[in-house]
């Protein structure tokens, strides 16, 4: 018998617990909830939880520090609950390991469908096939909606022999011009896609598709905050150059030319 999947939902507003608690049964979840800091590791210690929902706002803890405890020992995944609707502190939650994140008020029905689209990358992929595939008749400045077919897999295609980058997809880890990025699952995923098609220009869309796994949506809007976050990285260790193209209306690329 299939074990249910199990989310812990860390909130001290008693009516968002009920309402969050309604949507995820709806799905079939089975949650948790619990209302302080505390209570959230004690729990976490005792139950292997699939997802957290994590509230920003605890009564004797941020989440933003209660998140940073969890990533020393687990990598399970976090949706931060917020208030904040700041672009700073949404940053900031990626930043240490979050997920993904809905500002208050939300729809519990929209928090139910970004935990689904959570999970639903968390699932093994299946291997890539043995065979290249066809060489595509397209310009690199072509959207990467007219290339649904050929969804790149991060690691399977050779980087040029001139990319400062270096991709290790079974340690999940990518090195620039020689110096280890520490990413988040959703970094390392949009990067592995920009920088296996360099110059290919990506709707926001299609990054969501590569990296997601069939996310609502919705979600398009932390593309862009993933992309900041990735830009930073990369400039922490050579300011001088920005590898990710931005292309009005269209979405993203990665410089080609080194």
């Amino acid at each position: 018998m299939t074990e249910p999947t199990r989310v812990l939902v860390v909130e001290d507003e008693p009516g968002i617990v009920e309402s969050v608690a309604y949507a995820l049964r709806r799905e079939g979840f089975e949650s948790t909830a619990c209302a302080t800091a505390g209570e959230a590791l004690a729990r976490i210690g005792r139950v292997a939880f699939d997802l957290i929902v994590l509230d920003v706002g605890l009564p004797d803890r941020s989440g933003f520090e209660l998140c940073r405890a969890i990533r020393a020992f687990s990598d399970v995944p976090i949706l931060f609950l917020t208030a904040r609707s700041e672009e700073i502190d949404r940053i900031v939650g990626l930043e240490i390991g979050g997920d993904d994140y809905v500002t208050k008020p939300f729809s519990p029905r929209e928090l139910a469908a970004r935990v689904k689209a959570i999970l639903r990358r968390r699932r093994p992929r299946s291997e890539p096939p043995t065979d290249a595939p066809a060489t595509r008749d397209a310009s690199p400045a072509a959207d990467a909606e007219s290339m649904a077919g050929s969804s790149p897999v991060p690691g399977a295609a050779s980087n040029p022999s001139s990319s400062p980058f270096v991709l290790d997809e079974k340690r999940f880890r990518v090195s620039y011009f020689d110096q280890p990025l520490d990413l988040t699952r959703c970094e390392f995923r949009l990067l592995c896609a920009l920088v296996e098609r360099p110059g290919w220009v990506f709707s926001r869309s299609r990054l969501l598709d590569l990296a997601w796994e069939e996310p609502d949506a919705s979600l398009e809007r932390t593309v862009d905050t993933h992309v900041k976050t990735l830009r930073a990285k990369l400039r922490a260790i050579r300011p001088d150059i920005d590898p990710i193209r931005t292309h009005r209306g269209l979405g993203y690329s990665l410089k080609e030319d080194w």
